[in-house]
């Protein structure tokens, strides 16, 4: 049965990183239990092949077998989006026609980077990519990787075609949603890609965030996005509050931070691909302290949620 995206692109959704095993292969066995465990959680949806997946690093194949990895986890259960990060259109095409044959419910596509394109090639970039598939397509706006924002007279454009469901905006510009909704489809979602400005992000009227952190404490999350939702700004600015110190580990040093702070938790290694290194021993140890704001068992239960 289809599902609009309007239904589930919404609230907080895991940016997943991609586990890798000695031999620097996907450990499969490894992201599935992270699949799981965030579908246990109850999130929406699932992000692979993006930003903390180390993308760039992963050949088309790969790219393939954790979408499909992903799919076969998810069993309809939660949705699947997939990445398609790339700065070449061709490959970006190559990239989402390969996710809708894995089973993707959705394509992830980002500003092309280094090559700085402007508005206008940003258009033609995005319109192509889908052109080459029936997915729906999830913009992803990422300023301080591409230097080229996504304007909001592009966004406007591409919108009239509504193969475009949504944005991932990594502007950390808490005013769009307000500044933007009005003059957008209905049905459209505008997530926040920052973790640190994604409270004040949703509280201006933002449909939720893809995030780092909710790798970490999916519930937690998920009781932030309900606290504002039902107007409960202090519980949820709390909330996020004791969140910050480790979502400030994970910007300083992404993906590494991320997977360092999984591994403390046993849930996979935390190998990375060149040109991301692990953390040094003082970084690991920030995450370590950080982890203990959020330590407290009953927290939630603390705010009535």
């Amino acid at each position: 049965m289809f599902i609009p995206p309007s239904a589930w692109f919404t609230g907080f959704i895991p940016d997943l990183p991609t586990p890798f095993d000695a031999a620097d292969a996907i450990d499969l066995k490894a992201f599935a239990a992270l699949c799981e465990r965030q579908v246990a959680a109850g999130v929406p949806a699932l992000v692979v092949c993006e930003t903390a997946g180390e993308a760039p690093t992963l050949s088309p194949a790969e790219q393939e077998l954790i979408i499909r990895t992903a799919v076969a986890v998810a069993r309809g259960r939660v949705r699947v989006i997939a990445g398609a990060v790339t700065n070449a259109t061709s490959h970006a095409i190559e990239l989402a026609r390969r996710a809708e044959a894995a089973g993707a419910d959705a394509v992830m596509s980002v500003v092309p980077a280094y090559n700085k394109p402007m508005q206008e090639g940003m258009l033609a970039h995005f319109r192509a990519i889908a052109g080459s598939t029936e997915l729906p397509v999830i913009l992803h706006d990422a300023p301080s990787r591409t230097l080229r924002p996504l304007a909001d007279e592009t966004l406007l454009r591409l919108v009239e075609s509504r193969q475009f469901v949504g944005l991932r905006d990594g502007s950390c510009d808490v005013t769009r949603p307000m500044r933007m909704s009005r003059h957008l489809p209905a049905g459209f979602r505008f997530l926040s890609g920052d973790d640190t400005t994604a409270f004040g992000f949703i509280a201006s009227g933002g449909d939720g965030a893809i995030s780092e952190i909710t790798n970490i404490a999916p519930d937690l999350c998920r009781t932030i996005f309900s606290q504002v939702r039902q107007g409960r700004l202090q519980s949820a600015r709390y909330l996020h509050k004791r969140l910050i110190p480790l979502i400030a580990c994970l910007a300083k040093e992404s993906p590494a931070a991320l997977k360092h702070a999984l591994s403390v938790l046993g849930l996979m290694s935390p190998a990375t691909r060149l040109p991301i290194v692990p953390l040094g021993a003082d970084a690991q140890r920030e995450v370590v302290r950080a982890f203990a704001a959020i330590a407290d068992e009953e927290l939630i239960d603390s705010v009535g949620a």
